[in-house]
């Protein structure tokens, strides 16, 4: 893997990581805001508590060497968590600040699964018959 390729993987992943974890854990403690804000969208407020716990774990999978399996789909979660948290906040008719944060964590997931190096990417052996 290029040098380059692997200062943009490493950025990304790090803010990436830095994002999920630090929304992560204000989902965790129920904080004020994010309680209301659930609740406002029409999603019963245990639901942080869940995504709290998957975003924490999808970091340390992501962060962690191999396991290139999981990481796919820690990948595919942050994918789907934020596209959702997109599509929620249009739903709902919140403004475009509303929806920036997922917007930027769904392009630094996308730019980390992207540029990931050979190690952490999951192999498929062809079957040949």
């Amino acid at each position: 893997m290029k040098r380059k390729n692997r200062i943009i993987y490493w950025i990304a992943t790090v803010w990436l990581s830095l994002g999920m974890v630090s929304t992560g854990i204000v989902q965790l403690i129920r904080m004020e805001e994010e309680v209301e804000k659930m609740t406002e969208m029409g999603y019963p407020a245990y639901f942080l508590t869940i995504i709290g716990v998957w975003k924490i774990l999808g970091v340390m999978v992501v962060l962690l060497p191999k396991l290139p399996l999981i990481k796919e789909w820690a990948y595919a979660g942050f994918f789907f968590l934020m596209t959702g948290a997109i599509f929620t906040h249009i739903a709902v008719g919140d403004g475009a600040m509303e929806y920036v944060g997922p917007s930027l964590l769904l392009v630094l997931t996308i730019i980390s699964w992207y540029f990931r190096p050979n190690e952490r990417k999951l192999v498929i052996a062809k079957n040949e018959d």
